[in-house]
């Protein structure tokens, strides 16, 4: 074997081997190629890709920010010389690529061979039986400690590990062939890895700690996606013994247009004028300003509408001028919220920076850099609408590269697969090291994402990362979480001031904003049919009210959608003069036309006049919405607030009768009771099930929110927050109510569901405190990631659908994503029929689904 593992040492070692020069070593067999294109016809020579990777992970690693959160992984500075050779492992991690099986890729048909992926092949060359590899230069790499684990880290750069083969299939994966030396092509990389990392013959890299290890494993991902795009690594097929410095050339070049590498000055000091034209910040805002800079997990609670958004861009401001972070990721619940976000985003780019970085809107199926929207071409480039080839874009094309992006603004989803075992999990959370993480609105209602985004978190910090978290809504059990703080008292936690800011020294309370009070009468309404709701909803429209209605399922919505329609059409959201609604089940662009009309019909400057917009939890958060009177389905107080947060958000004129701030709340004609036995509309559980299933399923602190609302008719927000929250999420109140009611087992259910859901996050979560190798010497591999990104409340498989496919508004679409649950037994690649009309007709392997204004419909009829 190349390498001989020492059980006892932990250690590689070898006998022999020997050491040749670069100069006047030529090969008469066919070249060994690392990228190829036009089916073998263009290539870029095996050496020459190594060696772009390899510029492209030591420019990384020279800029402050990679550096220092790659020294806070390794836990002490790192020397020049560890870094190359750090760099001389990346030059390797193609090694596999040596292989014919491989090669043959790009071979002309005939030859004979079984085709082999490279990062298999890279374990069975470290399998041969030889002593004299990569021209004597495995002498000094077998010196190195650890080299198991760093073949593991080497072999990972697709995005996840990949398991060891057996290693009798070494000498079939790499037989002597005429026309191809895989044993000469090895001794010119191995003669370059000499000539250009001398470093390696007297020095080692760092020791594989796990922590760097994985650090390492996204620093090479990033580095070889770089590295591997041939507008900027041109091809050279014929092995060049200066390409080196081409390489590093590139790559510093690379590095810097793509926004990888130090950020743009500000336009001038991190001060409020920086933020806003307005004279002076408000006292949320003031409070986070008034933060040092050394603080690096922040916790602002208050109100929504309280400028939280500006107090984040403030705080990106001050850490950038202090050189503590050099990017941001904004995370919001919703892609409504973060489309809408996104445009604030970038006007506010354009106010900080001279030259403003373009703000990337994360949400998977879309390239949008700033105003630019992109789409994709069959050759993985994309062509943007404006014309515009902006190397910058580079982090928008795909959706594992969005946390590597200067400015990205998208959902919480992609900062959670961050810290799970799935694909580019290391390229993300190392990508998102250099950055300032904001996550808006969390709170307890999904203890899975609760423990998910937890785990990331923690690993960000421990890079030495900043985060930033914001909530108008957070139980003391969630926050206590949050700050690894044991479980405290209902009294005392309800007595704490509200608004707050927590930080490192404890709570700092924020001064109440007197432009941000505002009354809002509550009222509980006997039956929450699609009827009920409508009827509520026409009324008040046609006294001029703007009518937010949310819904817990998409079918209740479409049931509302269908009684409004049938009573007052024009009432109703339209997009090009066609009544909808607003819910995930829409093709990415229609979805893209929703958001739009519904900030126009009831967002901030929205005009006068009589109006109802019906959706899901698509509307509950994050956006800047101003409705007039708000009628929601019962739900917890955490979301409930949430939702009232989009009524009567600015001061604006109202028509008569809804000058103070309503909310109706929806609840079953026959109780709550029914719930801890069958689901409805979301709530409860399902009888007799194995576990517990529904959007909410805590009966009791459904209740508790239930018995708010007709306890206290008149909200006094946010004064009162902080005491509604804790009464109807904190444990100790919640058991008060399970007694009171004789929900005690279900309340025991309900318990032990979150602590299954967060066991199971748990065994899903990417421990980067763990070893890549196991004891036994297997990889340690990731499950399979489909369940776990089901888990997470991604779509199922996206329909690629026949070119000129007319959407619901009249606009062409190209994909349509199913609900995981519609999407069993479906890869994706099937063939899509589409019948045209209003609403079409999509047909895919041996189902149908109706799309229109109403979404996609599973058949003829709705779906929950």
């Amino acid at each position: 074997m190349i390498f001989q593992q020492d059980a006892h040492k932990n250690s590689l070692q070898i006998s022999c081997g020997i050491q040749m020069t670069l100069s006047g070593f030529v090969t008469d067999s066919r070249s060994a190629w690392g990228k190829s294109a036009a089916r073998g016809a263009e290539t870029h020579h095996l050496v020459h890709h190594s060696a772009d990777v390899a510029a492209v992970f030591l420019t990384l690693l020279d800029q402050p920010h990679w550096r220092a959160r790659a020294e806070a992984a390794v836990g002490r500075v790192l020397s020049a010389h560890e870094m190359r050779c750090l760099g001389a492992l990346v030059f390797l991690h193609d090694i596999g690529k040596l292989a014919p099986g491989f090669q043959a890729k790009a071979w002309p048909e005939g030859h004979g061979l079984t085709l082999r992926g490279h990062l298999e092949c890279g374990w069975l060359w470290a399998n041969l039986p030889r002593q004299d590899a990569l021209a004597g230069a495995i002498v000094h790499l077998a010196r190195w400690p650890g080299m198991g684990e760093w073949l593991a880290a080497l072999f990972a750069h697709h995005g996840r590990p990949v398991p060891k083969p057996g290693s009798g299939k070494a000498s079939e994966a790499f037989p002597l062939l005429p026309g191809y030396d895989w044993q000469a092509e090895e001794a010119v990389l191995g003669k370059a890895l000499l000539h250009w990392f001398p470093e390696i013959a007297t020095a080692a890299p760092p020791p594989p700690a796990p922590t760097f290890l994985h650090f390492f494993c996204g620093l090479l991902t990033l580095a070889d996606w770089v590295g591997s795009d041939r507008r900027a690594f041109p091809f050279e097929a014929q092995f060049r013994p200066n390409y080196w410095q081409t390489a590093q050339e590139r790559a510093e070049a690379r590095v810097a247009a793509i926004e990888l590498g130090s950020s743009p000055p500000l336009r001038g000091p991190a001060g409020w004028g920086l933020i806003s034209d307005y004279p002076a910040p408000r006292p949320a805002q003031q409070a986070l300003g008034a933060l040092p800079t050394e603080e690096r997990l922040i916790l602002l609670e208050a109100e929504t509408g309280a400028g939280k958004t500006e107090a984040a861009l403030w705080r990106f401001a001050a850490l950038l001028e202090a050189g503590e972070v050099d990017a941001l990721y904004f995370a919001v619940p919703t892609r409504a919220a973060a489309r809408q976000l996104h445009s604030r985003i970038n006007l506010a780019l354009r106010r900080m920076f001279d030259v403003a970085p373009e703000a990337v809107l994360a949400i998977p199926g879309q390239a949008v850099a700033g105003e630019a929207v992109g789409t994709r071409l069959p050759d993985f480039n994309v062509l943007w609408d404006d014309g515009e080839k902006n190397p910058a874009r580079w982090a928008a094309e795909h959706s594992a590269r969005y946390l590597a992006a200067r400015v990205a603004v998208g959902t919480v989803d992609q900062v959670a697969l961050g810290g799970l075992q799935v694909k580019f999990a290391h390229l993300r959370g190392t990508a998102l090291s250099r950055a300032l993480l904001v996550i808006d609105e969390v709170h307890a209602s999904d203890p899975y994402m609760t423990e998910t985004q937890g785990a990331l978190v923690r690993s960000h910090l421990a890079l030495g990362g900043h985060v930033l978290l914001m909530s108008a809504t957070l139980g003391a059990a969630a926050r206590r979480k949050w700050r690894s703080e044991p479980q405290g008292d209902l009294a005392a936690d309800a007595a704490l001031p509200y608004p707050a800011v927590w930080t490192s020294w404890g709570l700092h309370p924020v001064v109440a904003d007197p432009d941000g009070a505002k009354t809002v009468q509550v009222t509980a309404h006997d039956g929450w049919s699609g009827a009920d709701a409508a009827q509520l909803a026409i009324e008040a429209a046609r006294h001029g009210a703007r009518v937010l209605v949310i819904r817990n399922t998409v079918a209740r919505a479409q049931e509302t959608f269908a009684a409004c329609r049938d009573h007052a059409p024009d009432l109703l959201l339209a997009v090009n003069e066609i009544p909808t609604l607003h819910h995930s089940r829409f093709a990415v662009e229609d979805r893209a036309l929703l958001d739009d009309a519904v900030e126009r019909a009831i967002g901030k400057v929205s005009p006068l006049g009589g109006r109802i917009v019906i959706g899901t939890q698509t509307l509950e958060q994050s956006l800047d919405l101003c409705a007039d009177l708000l009628i929601t389905d019962l739900c917890p107080m955490d979301v409930l607030l949430q939702r009232i947060g989009r009524l009567h958000r600015h001061r604006r004129p109202r028509p008569d009768g809804f000058a103070a701030a309503r909310a109706v709340i929806l609840r079953p004609e026959d109780g709550l009771d029914p719930l801890t036995h069958r689901a409805d509309n979301g709530l409860g559980a399902f009888e007799n099930g194995p576990s517990l299933s529904g959007v909410y399923v805590d009966v009791p602190g459904l209740a508790a929110t239930l018995d708010q609302i007709i306890e206290h008719p008149v909200w006094q927000i946010p004064a009162m927050n902080r005491a509604l929250v804790e009464a109807a999420t904190h444990p100790q109140a919640l058991e008060r109510i399970a007694e009171a009611h004789g929900w005690q087992s279900y309340r025991m259910r309900v318990t032990g569901k979150a602590l299954a859901e967060m066991q199971t996050a748990g065994l899903c979560v990417l421990d980067r405190a763990a070893p890549m190798l196991m004891p036994n010497g297997r990889v340690r591999c990731f499950p399979d990631d489909e369940n776990i990104r089901t888990r997470l409340g991604e779509s199922g498989v996206v329909l690629t659908l026949p070119e000129s496919t007319v959407g619901a508004f009249g606009r062409p679409i190209t994909r349509l994503a199913l609900p995981a649950h519609w999407s069993r037994g479906l890869t994706g690649d099937e063939i899509v029929s589409v019948t045209p009309g209003q609403p079409v007709t999509i047909t895919v392997s041996d189902r149908a689904f109706i799309y229109g204004p109403e979404g996609l419909r599973q058949g003829g009829g709705n779906d929950a």
